[in-house]
């Protein structure tokens, strides 16, 4: 079987792999793109997309209940039109049909092979086609491992047998169940709580320890209350002995030193992996089913050819840091294919340096969570000599004229020593608009004195700027 050549080959046409197939045409490379599934990948069609379309009525309600005059007293039930939701959320996945993803390929001059690729030799990917012979490929310079992370399923007794729902279930559901247990306390074992009862799902969360570990804990903690004050049972240090499906269709989830919980569908949301098990990593000396230990130019360490990119990598399972990932990928890859100078110095061109300590992210949830950088915890665990500064952003203008009850906190964590932010979580409705001064903040390590000069406009939340400042003093500031 003859090989066609390509320059480049990636595995994986979601988000990620269209990325970093695009930088590298654009940088002179002939490229194949290989997808099993749908081109657009997890994020266009079983997460980001249609989570957060499930989740917009609900938050558009709550704000329009909150902003008098908004609302009618004559507006009724004051509900979310469930039906009109999931036709949206089918209008945003396209039906689940990748022919406008698979245009794009096409335009922007990328091979698309369908069936499961796998590594069966040095820069050599062969694909298995139904209802064809395999295609053997070769790349001249690289191969790209873009294939994500599933959900990981946890091995309680009963679990796997119990037909548990994943995120993908969850996103693409077209008949809402009576009521939902989620097995989680992440970010999507929240939102989905969160859209779900939302819906009038009765909803519970059976988590092992707090919600959203990974932020600062005001943040968890608020959205707890949220969720309990919406009518869903959170609860935390919970510890699941067993699942089962039981003969009339329901689900029973037993608990250590509590009572049984039942419900009509059980969500698993504790965490990832990666989607490595059969892609021939065996070839490369690696474990099939591992994490893709890589530089930061995301070429697998060991290697002088192989990449991964995006969550294979584990550096950071979100959409928007998996393309920042691609274009630093796909443009070292076509920079080293041409023999050019690569700049994989911090911050360079050619590197994910943002991968460490400056990663953005949101949790849509009723109130939004959005964090960038370190916590103030995790700045003393290394050591960094830091200060907290937290404001009530129901204090602030902006928030009394948004809504009648806003309820928020900011906080900013400032390393003393480099008088720079390193940190910043905000918690409160559209907190996902205040994020990114933060994270454009925390890359460019602005000195807080000049940050006295990116006046905030009046009246906005973004007003939160000026009373960190004004709390951590400008003549400390200046000093430094």
């Amino acid at each position: 079987m003859d090989a066609a050549e390509y320059d480049l080959i990636v595995i994986g046409a979601g988000p990620v792999g269209e990325n970093v197939a695009d930088r590298a045409v654009q940088g002179g490379l002939s490229v194949a793109i290989v997808e099993s599934e749908l081109v657009g990948g997890e994020c266009s069609y079983w997460a980001c997309m249609p989570s957060k379309t499930l989740l917009r009525a609900g938050a558009a309600l709550a704000a329009a209940v909150d902003a008098p005059g908004a609302l009618p007293a004559a507006s009724g039930a004051r509900r979310v039109d469930v039906a009109a939701v999931l036709r949206r959320r089918d209008e945003i996945v396209h039906e689940w049909n990748d022919a406008g993803q698979v245009q794009w390929l096409q335009d922007a001059g990328i091979e698309l092979v369908r069936g499961h690729g796998r590594l069966t030799g040095e820069r050599e990917v062969t694909v298995a086609r139904d209802g064809a012979d395999a295609a053997r490929l070769r790349a001249r310079y690289a191969v790209a491992v873009c294939t994500g992370s599933a959900a990981l399923l946890p091995d309680i007794p009963g679990l796997a047998d119990a037909r548990p729902w994943t995120s993908r279930e969850a996103t693409a559901v077209q008949q809402l169940p009576e009521s939902l247990v989620i097995l989680g306390g992440g970010v999507v074992a929240c939102e989905m709580a969160t859209a779900y009862a939302s819906f009038d799902v009765a909803v519970t969360v059976l988590a092992r320890s707090a919600l959203l570990r990974g932020v600062e804990p005001f943040a968890g903690e608020r959205v707890t209350a949220v969720l309990r004050e919406a009518g869903v049972d959170v609860r935390t240090d919970a510890q699941v002995t067993a699942v089962a499906r039981e003969d009339d269709g329901r689900v029973r989830v037993d608990l250590d030193g509590e009572a049984s919980v039942t419900a009509s569908e059980i969500l698993v949301a504790t965490g990832r992996v990666p989607r490595t098990g059969d892609l021939g990593l065996e070839v490369v000396g690696l474990e099939p089913g591992a994490w893709l230990d890589v530089d930061d130019t995301l070429r697998v360490r060991g290697t002088a050819w192989l990449y991964g990119v995006g969550d294979v990598t584990h550096r950071a399972l979100l959409t928007h840091q998996g393309k920042y990932q691609a274009r630093a990928a796909g443009d070292v890859i076509a920079a080293r294919a041409h023999g050019s100078e690569i700049d994989d110095r911090p911050w360079g061109a050619h590197v994910a340096t943002a991968d460490h300590d400056a990663v953005p992210q949101v949790v849509f949830t009723a109130p939004e969570v959005a964090a960038v950088g370190i916590t103030a915890a995790q700045a003393e665990e290394r050591g960094i000599r830091a200060r907290a500064l937290d404001v009530d952003l129901a204090q602030i203008a902006g928030a009394s004229t948004r809504a009648a009850h806003y309820r928020g906190q900011a906080r900013a964590v400032v390393d003393e020593d480099r008088g720079v932010l390193v940190g910043a979580t905000f918690v409160g409705e559209d907190a996902a608009e205040m994020l990114h001064a933060a994270t454009i903040a925390v890359v460019g390590e602005v000195p807080l004195h000049r940050l006295w000069h990116a006046v905030p406009a009046y009246p906005t939340l973004s007003e939160v700027w000026l009373r960190w400042l004004e709390a951590y003093g400008r003549e400390s500031a200046v000093s430094i």
